[in-house]
């Protein structure tokens, strides 16, 4: 069996967590294939080493002393090998990068890679494995795309079979220029390697026991969630729950490999899989998760006899193309339709769009509304399963919260509603209320009870 173990800025902060990998990994002998994010957070107030390096190449780009940010980051890397007893020459490393960092010798992405590159050097001592470096590896295109294919062979011919640990976040061109991949990539980097190398299961260890069915700084202690499919990790993502980066589900999905979000802190904490298993479990909660996302911008649009004049949509939506805005919803009637995009998108440019839909469009009006906040409650056992909408929507009724938009994807296992960005918290409150017994989920079971309840009740009335 092959696991593939990826651990996460929070779980390489410091020696301590170190000791911590090495207890888990030492726990499992599935486990040999290891990646790591560079050094985060300490404690509250600290910074990930990826945000100071990311300064250190404003600072060198303005010609201004980084110093002081060297230094910190060296520490941290000094401290841990210290502690730890490790051999690998940290000091000459980082003094030979502070240097060429200084002159202004290594472009920003290399600059940055640095710190998965020193944290992955460290462990691979400690947990006694080789270090395979992802710029050996992981293979980009020049324009900095992912080239899965290369990848893929370069993994098969230079990964190391009885286990290594790589750096995530990384890899380079064939010229040996470094490109990253988007920030949370190290969980990208652990996907990839999980779907090279045909592994069983990607482990994802972070500093959570997997996801939640609501933000806790919203709900108060809301249920974790057990298993997930890909699809509904990837909309509860989307909206916002950032346990796991949304494009690390692409990679391990095709390849149809569970992955298991664990606490490094907490290891034998059950965790969440993620699979593509979406049968029905009497015992599982009705919803999944409730999360959602504030700034939303829509554009409504309102043209008599619109429904009877081809391409009319399209016509607008190539002027949302024009302005490279990104279309996130477009609820519709028989002659209005809104689109819904997210406000930093059209901060700029909003009313220049808006003036060319009137004179491109012609429509009779045009009103937008701002300050819109969108909540997707996601379950794939809302499927077919009457009563889940009214139920939702008779939470937020009664809470006084007016509903702005509703939008359901085709495969019914999400419902998105719009409100005001002010009742965003109250609203996700009611829909987790709405969809909770005390302190636990509805299940399955609860709504086929009262299903079953109120067909008996309409059939005695029936009857009278």
């Amino acid at each position: 069996m092959i696991k593939i173990a990826k651990f996460g800025g929070s779980s390489v902060a410091d020696a301590k967590h170190f000791r911590q990998i090495k207890k888990i990994v030492d726990a499992d002998p599935s486990r040999r294939f290891v990646v790591v994010s560079a050094c985060g957070r300490r404690y509250k107030s600290d910074a990930k080493v990826t945000d100071l390096l990311y300064l250190v190449a404003a600072h060198v780009r303005y010609h201004v002393s980084c110093d002081d940010l060297l230094e910190d980051i060296g520490k941290r890397y000094f401290d841990i090998a210290e502690e730890l007893g490790l051999n690998y020459p940290i000091h000459e490393e980082f003094v030979a990068f502070a240097e060429r960092a200084r002159a202004g010798e290594l472009t920003t992405e290399e600059l940055v890679s640095r710190g998965e590159y020193f944290t992955a050097q460290l462990m691979a001592e400690y947990l006694g494995l080789p270090f395979l470096d992802a710029a050996d590896v992981v293979a980009f295109h020049h324009d900095g795309s992912l080239s899965m294919t290369r990848t893929h062979a370069l993994i098969q011919e230079r990964g190391i079979p009885g286990g290594f640990v790589m750096p995530g976040f990384y890899g380079a061109t064939r010229e040996g220029q470094i490109k990253l991949l988007d920030r949370g990539g190290g969980d990208i980097s652990g996907s990839i390697l999980a779907k090279c190398l045909d592994a069983d299961l990607y482990e994802n260890w972070t500093d959570v026991s997997g996801f939640l069915s609501a933000d806790p700084r919203i709900v108060e202690h809301p249920q974790p969630i057990g298993r997930i499919t890909y699809q509904e990790m990837r909309e509860l993502s989307y909206m916002g729950a950032s346990v796991l980066h949304e494009e690390a589900v692409f990679p391990v999905m095709e390849a149809g490999i569970p992955i298991a979000v664990k606490n490094t802190n907490r290891p034998l904490d059950p965790g969440t899989i993620i699979s593509d298993r979406e049968d029905f479990v009497s015992d599982e909660p009705i919803i999944t998760g409730v999360t959602g996302k504030r700034n939303f911008v829509a554009v409504h649009i309102f043209k008599d006899h619109m429904s009877n004049e081809v391409g009319y949509l399209r016509r607008v939506l190539s002027i949302f193309e024009r302005y490279r805005v990104s279309i996130e919803h477009i609820p519709s009637g028989i002659d209005s339709f809104a689109v819904v995009v997210q406000g930093s998108d059209v901060k700029d440019s909003l009313w220049s769009i808006v003036a060319d839909i009137k004179t491109e469009a012609t429509p009779d009006s045009i009103k937008v509304v701002d300050n819109l906040a969108l909540i997707s409650t996601v379950g794939r056992n809302m499927i077919g399963r009457p009563g889940v909408s009214g139920s939702l929507f008779a939470a937020l009724g009664q809470e006084g919260i007016s509903i702005r938009m509703i939008a359901q994807g085709s495969d019914e296992i999400n419902i998105i509603v719009g409100v005001r960005d002010d009742d965003f918290e109250r609203a996700i409150r009611a829909i987790y209320r709405a969809f909770s017994d005390g302190d636990h989920l509805l299940e399955l079971s609860d709504l086929k009870r009262a299903e079953e309840e109120a067909r008996a009740e309409a059939a005695v009335l029936a009857n009278r």
